[in-house]
């Protein structure tokens, strides 16, 4: 089974840049995408063989998620389950046999932190909604999570300490999802495989230099992470500030 997960930064900018060739080149059974950027209505996309999921912002050409499955899913769930939290699209989750599958755009903790509060609100809620999935069956995650974990995770380190994602609170809270039952895939198969980033910023030709963050992941059940076969970053697919990433597993 394939999945790959994209920030697309805007569907509809992300289409005029070779969107619809990286999805077929891709070629996976689920794609999941963040930051889409859409209002209901406002855009149609022809994908074959697929099922379509989207959850929206209230806020127009804001954040947003989606989901494109080859399988139905026994059930849908869009959002959190936590109405203050729930305004914004950032999650959906597809019930399936054996696994859920959940796509995440995390909240961004905004320059000098501002958004901090809301961000470890939405880590509190989200850690509880996972945990309860996964006491259920196998949970799958993928998406935009905003943080890079450790120092191998960002080019830069020591002048980013402290700021919004690679804050001691946010890696703090993704160290204890991870310690709460679940694998970060790609360390699992890289542990120690430096300069593999998944965003780099639009400023000062970052992506020339590759000075990018890894702050988009697939974790998994650490029940399941025996049937990691792949996990790849595909920095070479272009068309957002971030790149796709994917993981291949094999399901007991």
């Amino acid at each position: 089974m394939k999945l790959v997960s994209w920030n697309v930064n805007g569907l509809r900018a992300c289409m005029g840049k070779g969107f619809s060739e990286a999805f077929s080149r891709l070629d996976s059974d689920f794609f999941c995408l963040q930051e889409t950027k859409l209002s209901p209505g406002q855009f149609s996309l022809d994908l074959p063989g697929y099922f379509q999921f989207w959850n929206y912002a209230e806020k127009k050409g804001y954040s947003g998620t989606a989901i494109f499955a080859k399988e139905a899913p026994l059930n849908v769930v869009y959002g959190i389950g936590v109405p203050e939290l729930d305004t914004e699209g950032r999650m959906i989750t597809l019930e399936y046999p054996d696994f859920f599958l959940v796509t995440c755009y995390t909240p961004n903790a905004q320059r000098e932190l501002a958004r901090i509060g809301h961000r470890l609100r939405w880590e509190e809620a989200f850690r509880d909604r996972l945990t309860e999935l996964d006491r259920q069956k196998s949970v799958i995650i993928c998406g935009d999570l905003n943080v890079a974990h450790q120092d191998i995770d960002l080019k830069n380190p020591g002048p980013n300490r402290g700021n919004a994602g690679f804050s001691d609170a946010e890696r703090s809270c993704f160290s204890r999802l991870l310690s709460s039952g679940f694998t970060d895939t790609f360390r699992h198969l890289h542990p120690d495989q430096a300069g593999a980033y998944s965003w780099w910023s639009y400023l000062f030709h970052a992506r020339e230099k590759n000075a990018g963050w890894r702050i988009d992941y697939f974790l998994v059940s650490d029940r399941i992470r025996d049937g990691i076969r792949a996990a790849e970053i595909h920095s070479d697919i272009f068309g957002s500030d971030h790149c796709p990433v994917s993981l291949e597993i094999q399901m007991p």
